[in-house]
């Protein structure tokens, strides 16, 4: 329903109701509708009540009605899932599907129903992290710790080990050892552990505190490498003898052990000639780059008590940085600190302790200084907690921003730098006249005083005025090109110059009076 016209009296109501769904619902009324207005009803059945006191003489409105295809509204994404839709209108299917390592719980296909409002034929599934299960035929995939990313219950162990049945030796058991090795597990029989099995050789590895990766390979190659917080690139995807690979850490995240290339050697027992590399989020660090990203140490999981770490931040000269702090969540007694410098003794930009949510901080100059204190006596957070600071190179916002040029004209400026107090002029060519202010000055809030101006043709001569002791007689209102203008002397006064003035175009200078002003004396 659009708003083509209103016009309504003082205490005259318009009122626009959606019967759909058994109810009435408002869209709109009176105070929102003006011309042009859309409102869009959210099913195949509207109604409009018109109420006016007035005997004669009513308000008047006119509206336009269009009908369109009614549709559900977008299902919900699960989460550690996604949904893909065909179509929200009627018959118009959503499939659900979960990230590896989940479960989904209910049905994967949805259908729109149509209806006076539509409506999907279910309750969107939800994904789940199970407490075991059986994996066949894998060749690649995950396993996470029930209901992750919260925490599992403190009854659960986790025992891998080396074979298929539950007499097979053990790679792994979580109650003799705490932690897995960065580099992995590999064993050359099938698997059975306490959460699933596959059917070849393979290899476990830790993503992080509650995921292990699982790769099967062939006998005669290498496992698939794997580096947490990374990626890498290698010249056979089949891990083959000869293969070389080479890693890479996920910004905000540092190489650490291991090496940055390694190659599959050996054709009797073929193996990684180097260990896979670690990357992790460090205490400290200078960084040059135009953009990245500072991590708090060991990001997502927990950081140490009593640290001291600095960062240092520098870009060109000539520009600031913009900080934008997308995770914050540390100890209340734990404190990050942004130096607007590159040094402790610069101005404190922001200091922060505990949680807020994300926020952004601009810098004044070309460098920053993080740091981060954390209490010697704190309780170590859980995993995801910590601090996630993206910072981008920006222009120095000490600035006005850059006027443009205008066509058939030129401008100037006070200053080279466009700093509060720098005045532009503009100006037009001959022919041409200015429409709009001639100068604006860059403020104390960084905008500038007027809009820009523009410089338009001239189409006609300025007036010339009156003569003392006369009148005129003009050919029409306007000194266009062509028009005339005659001075008559008043009785007693005599005429010296001529008495006829016509506007006439003068090439790129712009229309002229063909004379002088005359007198009468």
């Amino acid at each position: 329903m659009q708003v083509v016209n209103v016009s309504l009296w003082e205490g005259e109501r318009l009122t626009f109701e959606d019967l759909g769904g058994g109810e009435a619902s408002v869209l709109a009324n009176e105070s929102i509708l003006l011309r042009g207005l859309v409102v869009r009803s959210w099913s195949n059945q509207i109604t409009i009540h018109f109420h006016s006191q007035r005997q004669t003489q009513p308000g008047s409105f006119l509206l336009r009605y269009q009908a369109f295809v009614l549709s559900c509204t977008f299902p919900q994404r699960p989460a550690c899932g996604d949904v893909s839709v065909s179509s929200l209108h009627s018959g118009g299917e959503a499939y659900f599907y979960c990230v590896t390592g989940y479960q989904l719980q209910g049905t994967n296909t949805l259908t729109c129903l149509n209806a006076s409002t539509p409506y999907w034929s279910g309750t969107e599934p939800q994904c789940h992290a199970a407490c075991g299960g059986i994996v066949r035929n894998a060749t690649v995939g995950r396993i996470v710790s029930p209901g992750f990313p919260s925490n599992y219950s403190n009854n659960l162990t986790l025992l891998i080990k080396n074979g298929n049945n539950i007499d097979s030796p053990p790679l792994y058991d979580s109650y003799e050892v705490e932690y897995l090795p960065n580099e992995g597990l590999s064993m050359a029989h099938c698997l059975w552990h306490t959460w699933g099995s596959v059917t070849q050789s393979g290899l476990f590895s830790v993503i992080d505190p509650h995921i292990l990766s699982f790769t099967a390979f062939s006998v005669g190659h290498c496992y698939e490498p794997f580096v947490k917080y990374g990626n890498f690139t290698s010249n056979d995807s089949m891990w083959a003898v000869g293969t070389v690979v080479e890693f890479t850490c996920d910004p905000g995240y540092t190489l650490e052990q291991g090496s940055v290339i390694i190659e599959c050697m050996d054709h009797n027992n073929p193996q990684w000639n180097e260990t896979e590399p670690a990357c992790r989020a460090v205490c400290s660090g200078e960084m040059t780059d135009s953009a990245g990203v500072v991590l708090s140490p060991n990001w997502p999981e927990a950081y140490d008590s009593g640290q001291d770490c600095i960062w240092g931040i520098h870009v060109e000269e000539d520009r600031r940085i913009m900080l934008d702090i997308k995770v914050l969540n540390i100890g209340k007694n734990d404190l990050l600190t942004f130096y607007d410098g590159d040094d402790l003794t610069a101005k404190v930009l922001g200091q922060y302790g505990g949680s807020r949510p994300h926020f952004k901080l601009y810098t004044s100059m070309a460098d920053v200084t993080i740091q981060f204190q954390s209490d010697p006596a704190t309780n170590i957070y859980g995993y995801g907690n910590g601090f996630v600071v993206h910072f981008f190179e920006v222009p120095r916002n000490d600035t006005c921003p850059e006027l443009p040029e205008i066509t058939n004209g030129w401008k100037s400026t006070s200053h080279p730098e466009l700093v509060h107090g720098t005045v532009v002029t503009y100006q037009c060519y001959p022919g041409f006249q200015l429409v709009g202010t001639e100068l604006l000055m860059c403020q104390w809030d960084l905008t500038w005083s007027g809009d820009l101006p523009s410089c338009e043709r001239v189409l006609s001569c300025v007036d010339p005025g009156t003569v003392e002791h006369s009148r005129r007689v003009m050919s029409g209102p306007r000194f266009t090109v062509g028009s005339t203008i005659q001075y008559i002397c008043n009785k007693g006064y005599t005429l010296s110059g001529n008495s006829l003035l016509s506007c006439y175009n003068h090439g790129s200078s712009g229309p002229k009076w063909s004379e002088m002003l005359p007198k009468c004396a």
